[in-house]
């Protein structure tokens, strides 16, 4: 893992600087991920996740909303709905709207072991949907999950891959790494470095490390907090991220009551 990052810094460090729209793409929901890292862990069976984020960058300036919807199909089977919604955009392209909207599912095919992690795939379509200056016109991917704890810390890596429509545009790739230090019982420090290939060139257009903080308000509900910062003089160079979640029916905690005879 540790020889990925340092090869995609090695390749960026040597690439010029590429300024392309910063699509939110297909997304995991929280708390079922680091901040934009998918985790191969899912709702439960019958359990439904909701996660509304709002998404603020500096060049280019961005306000952007994004809404999460995951189901349990079954206890390794989640599929995923996410709109991403730009309130404002201000570079080459200004305006307001919808990108795609994205559809898909996640499979946990190995369960984490004491030695192996687990492993899942997903798959997904976009389609098109609102502003066509922020459209791909559609298109499909897929990707690779895995997910292992080491101790208080929980290790995340994605590989995905999508394919546009749009003529013009280009196939991309996302290498997301990302990890989760538990502090209490109901909060987490986040962790994160997301690379991606641009769809209009074949040139890599964003390096960035995302740093965050979760917390379980209640036995149902979650808040993340997070802020991304550009490295090698990409775009954006200055992110924040504010979202809450929620997952239904929230976990129930029954107390045992012990007594104890005394003769």
């Amino acid at each position: 893992m540790k020889k990925l990052i340092f090869f995609l810094i090695f390749i960026l460090a040597f690439s010029s600087n590429v300024y392309a729209f910063d699509r939110k793409g297909f997304s995991p929901t929280a708390p079922f991920s680091v901040i934009s890292t998918f985790s191969a862990e899912s709702p439960k069976q019958n359990q439904v996740a909701i996660d509304f984020n709002f998404e603020l960058t500096n060049d280019p300036d961005i306000k952007r909303t994004n809404l999460n919807l995951s189901y349990g199909l079954t206890d390794k089977v989640e599929v995923i709905a996410n709109l991403p919604y730009n309130i404002s955009y201000h570079t080459s392209i200004n305006g307001n709207g919808a990108e795609d909207i994205n559809f898909g599912f996640k499979h946990r095919v190995i369960d984490e072991t004491t030695y192996l992690p687990a492993f899942a795939y997903m798959l997904y379509v976009s389609g098109d949907f609102g502003n066509e200056d922020f459209s791909t016109e559609g298109g499909r991917g897929g990707g690779l999950i895995v997910t292992k704890k080491l101790g208080p810390v929980k290790a995340h890596g994605n590989l995905i891959y999508f394919k546009p429509e749009k003529e013009g545009l280009k196939e991309t790739w996302n290498l997301n790494i990302g990890s989760e230090l538990k502090v209490s019982y109901n909060s987490s420090i986040l962790f994160e470095i997301i690379g991606r290939k641009a769809i209009d060139k074949n040139k890599i257009d964003l390096l960035e490390w995302r740093l965050g903080y979760r917390v379980r308000v209640t036995n149902f509900s979650y808040t993340t907090v997070s802020t991304g910062f550009d490295i090698k003089n990409r775009t954006p160079d200055v992110r924040f991220m504010f979202g809450i979640s929620l997952v239904l029916p929230g976990e129930k905690h029954t107390l045992k009551r012990i007594v104890k005879d005394i003769d």
